[in-house]
């Protein structure tokens, strides 16, 4: 196993998940947030994951010790960036927030330090034309949640050198992952396709064609998805897949990415999902 200093900013779900399986395959991991709160919960989660982990006959005792040795954290990314072999953003979708960022990164990292991104749907060419060095930059996709779900998005931009493309490729390794690469494209692969049956499962329930709950039982009886969309759309919450619905339809001016009424509805009345106890289900 290469040493790797992997510096993931953001502490949020996404964020502390990728930290814990990077931790997990023994890379020196530092989870970087602005808010100590955040920092806390997330160690907690992680904590929690391993421990279920070892319950459950998928984690070594050994291993979880060793994870939890290899996983630091602070509220400054600026002073875990410069000692960073690679850098992997978890922080809110927005281009804009993300451009700030690594302008500010590539002013930090090494010369070799590659600066990922974990961005769904947003243009990993535009994050990267914030930097000094865009052959450095690259879109690391990483579904939720990490230490349970192994597909690992790669998006290559034209600027993504082969051998940032191969060091992201021996992380993935490295973590288990299940890799796929795909060029910048708006959505990428995965947010392109699960957007499109998500919105129109969110139509046929505004049409009264059918219950979230019988057309979530479609998909998964009729087509061994392991989840339905209107489930799914809740985890991974309603504001997130309008956003990245008004992206889609906005770059790709495709009509299967208009935002539903029923959808712009919910997450105006603060029906967001499972984080706020409703959505298309009651949690």
């Amino acid at each position: 196993m290469a040493e790797q200093r992997v510096v993931v900013v953001g502490a949020g779900v996404m964020g502390r998940g990728i930290a814990q399986i990077c931790a997990m395959a023994g890379y020196s991991t530092v989870l970087t947030d602005l808010s100590q709160s955040a920092l806390d919960d997330a160690l907690v989660v992680i904590e929690a994951n391993l421990d279920k982990g070892v319950a459950r006959g998928k984690v070594a005792p050994a291993a979880r010790t060793t994870a939890l040795s290899q996983l630091s954290t602070a509220t400054d990314y600026a002073e875990a960036a410069p000692t960073a072999d690679v850098v992997i953003e978890a922080i809110t979708e927005d281009l804009d927030v993300k451009r700030r960022l690594f302008a500010h990164l590539s002013e930090l990292v090494r010369s070799d330090t590659v600066l990922g991104t974990n961005t769904s749907s947003l243009s990993v060419t535009r994050i990267a034309e914030a930097t000094k060095h865009p052959e450095r930059v690259i879109g690391t996709h990483f579904f939720n949640p990490p230490h349970i779900l192994k597909l690992l998005e790669i998006i290559v931009t034209p600027q993504t050198s082969d051998t940032t493309l191969e060091r992201v490729r021996a992380i993935g390794a490295d973590t288990g992952r299940e890799m796929i690469v795909v060029k910048d494209s708006p959505g990428f692969a995965t947010s392109r396709l699960g957007l499109v049956l998500g919105l129109e499962a969110i139509r046929m329930l505004q049409d009264g064609v059918a219950s979230a709950e019988d057309i979530d039982r479609a998909m998964e009886l009729g087509y061994r998805h392991p989840m339905g969309p209107l489930r799914l759309t809740d985890l991974i919450w309603l504001d997130t897949r309008l956003n990245i619905a008004r992206y889609l339809h906005e770059t790709l001016g495709a009509e299967q990415f208009r935002p539903p009424r029923l959808l712009i509805e919910r997450v105006a009345a603060g029906k967001l999902g499972k984080k706020s106890g409703e959505g298309f289900y009651r949690w």
